[in-house]
């Protein structure tokens, strides 16, 4: 083999080494390709992955509903960061604080305002076929009983506002004090109800459930939540599953009463104070359940006004339904007013 021949075969295997690399690196580079890929897909689905939804929502069935509380913390983990922002409503609590730290001091001697407490469900008109027509009330019917409950000298509070006025004297504000409370978690609670009360410049309490009714099937998303809470709602909680809690063994009890406090607390930032009771349905061993949980008290279903000398894990409730005009709501609320308090326990009607 001559020295032209041996160069040549040389120059050969040279080439062939470097196509050897040139094709490496291209695999390299379209496996990299591939991942950025998939990662950028996963990406658009979980920011584009709420269905579309409807303002209304069914109300929720009273009917037991069991649930693994680990689903609850895998659903809550799959939402996105639980950070949240510092507040920046008006009336809206710091984060990590009570919306009773939007008061003013007061003197310090305890509140003897006696004040209705209403119950609102889905605001929007009931579907055809809803199983519960009545709890619907159409966003411009809510809207007018707001606008007679103003012309009244009403002026809302939460929950642990109108506690730290009984307990410590904290100023509310001006006008006669009442309670707002929605319960369960609907989107028209945010779509329809909030809109109406953020230009009066008032607030409410959200009894929010974590399960059962999802953004799809027109529950609140966690976003819809934290707005809320920024324009000085109260969160509280109905349990995981809305179950009939009189019904539940011990470790059923604390999960639908503790855990969803613990996971609306990790989740939200807030304190979550105050239970209320799915269905209205309470014992004295849910009341035990409650209690030890840390609630510093819960609402039911049973109509009257909630007084400081009221059992705090029995405070009355005014169920709002649809069709009720404004001047027999402000009867409603003024007829109620010398009920006897609820029982000592409640199943239902």
């Amino acid at each position: 083999m001559d020295d032209e021949e041996l160069q040549r075969r040389r120059a050969q295997r040279a080439r062939e080494r470097q196509r050897r690399i040139v094709r490496r690196r291209i695999g390299a580079l379209a496996a990299l390709l591939v991942v950025v890929a998939v990662v950028v897909i996963v990406i658009a689905a979980s920011e584009g992955s709420s269905a579309p939804r409807y303002s209304g929502g069914a109300p929720v069935s009273p009917a037991h509903h069991r649930h693994d509380p680990r689903a609850v913390r895998r659903a809550r983990a799959g939402e996105g960061s639980s950070a949240t922002t510092s507040a920046t409503a008006t009336g809206a609590p710091p984060d990590g604080g009570d919306t009773a730290a939007a008061l003013a001091p007061g003197t310090g001697a305890p509140g003897t305002a006696t004040v209705p407490v209403l119950m609102y469900h889905v605001i929007a008109p009931p579907p055809a076929g809803a199983p519960f027509p009545g709890l619907y009330v159409p966003e411009p019917e809510f809207a007018a009983q707001m606008q007679a409950l103003k012309a009244a000298g009403w002026h809302p509070v939460t929950l642990d506002q109108l506690r730290a006025n009984w307990t410590r004297g904290a100023k509310l504000p001006a006008g006669k004090p009442i309670v707002l409370t929605f319960d369960n978690g609907y989107h028209s609670q945010y779509a329809n109800a909030l809109p109406v009360l953020r230009r009066l410049g008032w607030v409410a309490d959200e009894n929010m459930q974590l399960t059962g009714l999802p953004p799809s099937q027109g529950g609140l998303t966690e976003s819809e939540v934290r707005a809320l809470i920024d324009a000085g709602w109260e969160l509280d909680t109905q349990g995981i599953s809305h179950a009939d809690l009189i019904t539940l063994d011990a470790a059923e009890l604390h999960d639908q009463v503790a855990v969803a406090r613990q996971e609306l607390q990790r989740t939200y930032h807030v304190p979550v104070n105050w239970f209320c009771y799915p269905s209205g349905h309470y014992d004295a061993t849910v009341i035990a359940a409650v209690r030890a949980a840390g609630f510093v008290g819960s609402t039911t279903v049973v109509p009257g006004w909630a007084s400081p000398s009221s059992d705090p894990y029995r405070l009355p409730r005014l169920r709002v339904l649809g069709g009720t005009t404004p001047t027999g709501l402000l009867a409603q609320i003024a007829s109620s007013q010398t009920d006897t308090p609820p029982p000592s326990s409640y199943g239902g009607a």
